[in-house]
């Protein structure tokens, strides 16, 4: 499915990678690639003639300031802080001059603490200064990984400052950016975002973005385990997905409804 009313050259797609592993966990398989796909996907990027950007780039034009993005712009993105983003994903990355944007869990990637995320390889909070030594941009993607529409105020601050708060502390620098967990939101999420002191955020939506998108929820197409370098080329020419920006669908309103009555009785729960 195309959609969308955006013409071709002003789609954009984000792509969202998770793990790059041989034999990742049970639990993130399905939205892991091998590092043989990984490489070929990243040549059919590069081959597609499109001008990889980062985050930054994107909110900039999407926020009315700085410079106007390239023509036919594509964006990297990597969720949680598996153990293979600071080795052999980013060296993939930085061999072919690609800039990524890496949303890391510090819950997940700090030892001592613990997260909603399933057991897996991680990276460790020291490492995150490596991933921009090697060109990449690092955000935050929440202190435990919860679904932060079904959270009360209170928690929905906690997880979107501290979370922000450690990775500045870490990297000495400010950190703009957010990645919603599972890429769920809502209005309320989106405000939270805005006033924690994020310039930017993005969602999934199986979507790909355009220069019309919203700075607070950032359609991304994300990688699964089955995809091909035909479904890579596809996005790269701005086919094969709906385009964003485009309303909630009943469904997703639904689901999103169910999911805060089902959290009110059991807790936050994992986002995945």
């Amino acid at each position: 499915m195309n959609g969308g009313s955006a013409p071709v050259s002003a789609r954009v797609p984000v792509l969202l990678y998770h793990a790059v592993m041989e034999d990742p966990p049970g639990w993130i398989a399905e939205f892991s690639v091998t590092p043989r796909d990984f490489a070929a996907q990243l040549d059919a990027v590069r081959a597609s003639g499109r001008t990889p950007v980062t985050i930054s780039a994107l909110t900039d034009h999407l926020r009315g300031r700085g410079a106007p993005l390239p023509p036919r712009p594509v964006l990297l993105t990597f969720d949680d802080g598996f153990a293979d983003l600071p080795g052999p994903t980013a060296e993939a990355l930085a061999s072919r001059h690609l800039p990524a944007t890496a949303y890391l869990t510090t819950g997940a990637i700090t030892p001592g603490l613990r997260s909603l995320l399933p057991p897996a390889p991680m990276m460790t909070l020291a490492q995150a200064p490596l991933l921009e030594q090697y060109g990449m941009e690092v955000g935050g993607h929440t202190a435990t990984h919860p679904q932060l529409d079904t959270l009360g105020p209170r928690r929905l601050r906690h997880e979107l400052r501290y979370s922000k708060a450690v990775l500045e502390d870490t990297l000495g620098h400010e950190v703009r950016h957010l990645a919603y967990p599972h890429g769920y939101n809502s209005r309320a999420v989106r405000r939270a975002a805005r006033a924690a002191g994020y310039e930017s955020a993005v969602a999934v939506r199986h979507a790909l973005s355009s220069e019309r998108d919203e700075a607070y929820r950032i359609a991304r197409l994300i990688v699964r385990r089955g995809h091909t370098v035909a479904d890579v080329e596809a996005w790269m020419e701005g086919t094969g997905a709906r385009v964003a920006p485009y309303p909630d669908s009943l469904p997703t309103m639904g689901w999103r409804l169910w999911r805060r009555a089902r959290a009110a009785v059991r807790g936050p729960e994992f986002a995945g």
